[in-house]
């Protein structure tokens, strides 16, 4: 099947302002200064649709259309950035010359970089549909309804976001790619009360695939099951104890913890400015021989795929660490030719107003041989961790620290009773040398990943077996 191409966007977005891909070509051509590395323009569209759902009513609805184009040259370290609101020449040749005048006191860094062709694209279409919004608060008035139906529930919060965006990227190696991106998610927050004590369960999904009313209100029943499972048990939890335990992580989203503790660290700017506590360690033992890690964008309809990425490079599965050994970094454009690497599609930004910069896509670890059972069973004592509601990591020193919201003791290899107030604390290369049983279970988050860095948020994914960490600070009560 044919996917969305660099003419469907000219025919769809700029016929109205007079251009077309090769004007563009052309005029970013002419505008590149002679010792810059290269220039670059990014056009964007993005139609978004945001519900609050609170209190039994519809407390918030937003609904906006921006559009614009980012203009960047780079010289050697150096970028000149700007953008500007709209798609007129003018104002994008204008963008261009600012860029190009930040830029000029750079120095080229002399590697001239293959850029990579994207195949065909993930997405067809914008599959996301626009549905009326009479229909979703009837939905989200139902699914109020049956959660307070359910034992101790006092409050029910309910969001739905979507996001669909169409990209071109254009840049002086010879780009000229368009993009697809459709997105949504959906969030339920629970408040149970019982006996004087309350509790909060979260649950969500999202991801890129196609929806529609019947999809979403299955969707809401089974988080509203699932946030609800999640405060009764906290309902029931006790205090745990501190100090350094053997810790079981639960599959799917506790790979959260990998993403901020480790797949940060191997973000390509960070290593070539040497704050990372990976820099200049390719090809050492980082990680325990069980664990092999990967950032794959190319995965179809999760939250962090991308057809390509914000530079017009084809995304694809890059091992980053391989039965324990660092194979290599994620790299964006600039980052891969100061350090003489090869692109691995994983230049990304919030939007056109934004510069790129070497981010993760889909992070996670692959799969073991043994059962979640067998590595439960090991465990005479400690802590199974099933999800996480947040965390922290210093990207220099690799330290971290990271909040449970469902816990359990295992106690004689056996799955005990609930704790709560679990914090995990250690340092990300450490840590990892402690993994001694890696789970047959792998699975991904359900689609609610989002990564910040240096002011820009981007949609992502992670991913886990269950794992059995050796030995690990845990934060509790003593």
């Amino acid at each position: 099947m044919q996917g969305f191409t660099s003419r469907d966007f000219t025919e769809g977005l700029l016929t109205a302002y007079g251009l077309d891909c090769a004007r563009l070509e052309q005029l970013l051509a002419n505008k590149h200064p002679k010792a810059a590395d290269f220039s670059e323009l990014y056009l964007q569209r993005s139609h978004s649709r945001s519900f609050g759902y609170e209190d039994s009513r519809l407390k918030t609805i937003d609904k906006s259309t921006s559009m614009g184009c980012g203009a960047r040259v780079v010289s050697g370290e150096l970028t000149g950035f700007a953008y500007c609101d709209s798609f007129r020449e003018a104002e994008i040749a204008q963008a261009l010359d600012m860029a190009a005048a930040i830029a000029k006191q750079g120095q080229a860094s002399q590697q001239r970089l293959v850029a990579s062709t994207p195949g065909e694209p993930i997405y067809q279409s914008a599959n996301t549909l626009e549905l009326e919004t009479a229909g979703l608060i009837d939905l989200f008035a139902e699914m109020d309804g049956n959660a307070r139906a359910m034992a101790h529930v006092e409050r029910v919060d309910i969001s739905f976001a979507t996001r669909d965006e169409t990209i071109l990227v254009l840049n002086t190696f010879g780009a000229c790619q368009a993009d697809l991106r459709p997105l949504w998610r959906i969030q339920v927050r629970l408040v149970l009360h019982r006996n004087g004590k309350r509790e909060s369960g979260n649950a969500g999904s999202g991801g890129r695939q196609t929806y529609n009313l019947k999809s979403l209100r299955e969707h809401l029943s089974h988080l509203l099951e699932q946030a609800h499972e999640e405060a009764v048990i906290n309902l029931d939890a006790k205090p745990c104890k501190a100090g350094e335990q053997t810790v079981v992580l639960g599959p799917g989203w506790p790979g959260v913890l990998l993403h901020e503790a480790v797949g940060h660290g191997l973000e390509a700017d960070f290593n070539r400015k040497q704050a990372s506590i990976y820099s200049n360690r390719i090809g050492e033992q980082v990680a325990a021989e069980s664990c092999t890690i990967v950032d794959n964008g190319a995965l179809p309809e999760r939250r962090g795929s991308l057809f390509m990425d914000d530079e017009g490079n084809s995304t694809r599965e890059n091992v980053l660490i391989e039965k324990g050994v660092l194979r290599g970094y994620m790299q964006d454009m600039q980052n891969a030719m100061l350090m003489g690497q090869a692109l691995t599609g994983n230049g990304r930004r919030e939007s056109y107003a934004h510069i790129p910069m070497p981010r993760m896509t889909n992070t996670y670890m692959l799969p073991g041989e043994l059962s979640q059972q067998e590595i439960i069973e090991s465990v005479e004592d400690g802590i199974f961790a099933v999800n996480f509601n947040g965390g922290q990591v210093d990207i220099t020193s690799g330290n971290f620290v990271f909040n449970t919201s469902l816990a359990y003791r295992i106690e004689k290899g056996k799955v005990g009773h609930p704790v709560k107030g679990v914090s995990l604390i250690g340092n990300g290369p450490e840590v990892m040398q402690q993994v001694s049983m890696v789970g047959n279970d792998l699975a991904l988050d359900p689609g609610i990943g989002v990564c910040g860095k240096e002011g820009q948020s981007v949609p992502v994914g992670v991913g886990q077996p269950t794992l059995k960490i050796a030995n690990i600070v845990v934060g509790g009560q003593s």
